[in-house]
């Protein structure tokens, strides 16, 4: 709790990636890959629950044995390649308070394919939220190396053309004039539960949680460097 503001994680884990085949419980480093996320919001102390949200008995029983609850399996239809986020945190939120008979304030998503993330990001984030009432949201964000005022989209033709189309030739502005431009990494969202019953899981007005670095596991050459511990060593400047 923070602020008498009562506090859920939602961890959401599917077990159809076709990417990499149960990548949620790749073992890593003797550990299942959802161990890391689940542990780092265990060590918070300003969360009241914390739940897996996934459509599998398997994952929902590895889950209770590092400790945290799955009261629910989440139906097949949000469970899909194309599902969006909104469907699968409003419907963990309404099943969790029902079946808690609790009311949340706020619910923290922390995706199980980031498992190294920055200490603290659960307090730090929670506080810019607390903070600001007209906020719906606040998400991790990273400062982009390669700026969008330079990417470029391929046309039918076979000619290039920028993605902005608010600016005039955006790729030829001089790299100090650029405006501050920011990469949502998957390290953690925090939304209100108001935002959330109006329909959207971030709201209009996102407030930024800004880190320095952020590893999100997407291929099966990540996950072997995690298993190498090279991102370990990356995460603490050991390898440039």
């Amino acid at each position: 709790m923070f602020n008498n503001k009562k506090i859920l994680v939602v961890i959401p884990a599917r077990s159809g990636s076709k990417g990499i085949k149960n990548k949620n419980i790749k073992k890593i480093n003797g550990k299942h890959l959802i161990y890391y996320t689940i542990n780092y919001a265990q060590k918070s102390k300003v969360v009241d629950k914390i739940i897996v949200s996934t459509d599998s008995k398997k994952y929902a029983k590895i889950s209770n044995r590092y400790g945290v609850e799955t009261p629910f399996l989440r139906s097949k239809h949000i469970s899909r390649d194309t599902t969006k986020d909104f469907p699968v945190i409003i419907d963990a939120l309404r099943k969790t308070e029902k079946f808690f008979k609790l009311k949340f304030d706020y619910v923290i998503i922390l995706r199980p394919t980031s498992p190294k993330r920055e200490k603290m990001l659960i307090e730090k984030g929670i506080k810019i939220l607390d903070k600001n009432n007209k906020a719906d949201s606040v998400r991790a964000v990273t400062i982009n190396k390669y700026h969008p005022f330079r990417y470029w989209r391929m046309q039918s033709n076979g000619f290039m053309k920028s993605f902005i189309k608010t600016k005039e030739e955006p790729y030829n502005i001089p790299r100090q004039k650029l405006p501050l431009a920011f990469f949502q990494s998957g390290d953690i969202e925090i939304v209100k539960r108001k935002t959330l019953l109006n329909g959207s899981v971030t709201g209009k007005k996102v407030l930024p949680l800004i880190i320095k670095r952020s590893f999100d596991l997407d291929t099966i050459d990540d996950i072997k460097n995690f298993k190498k511990k090279t991102w370990i060593n990356l995460w603490n400047g050991k390898i440039c």
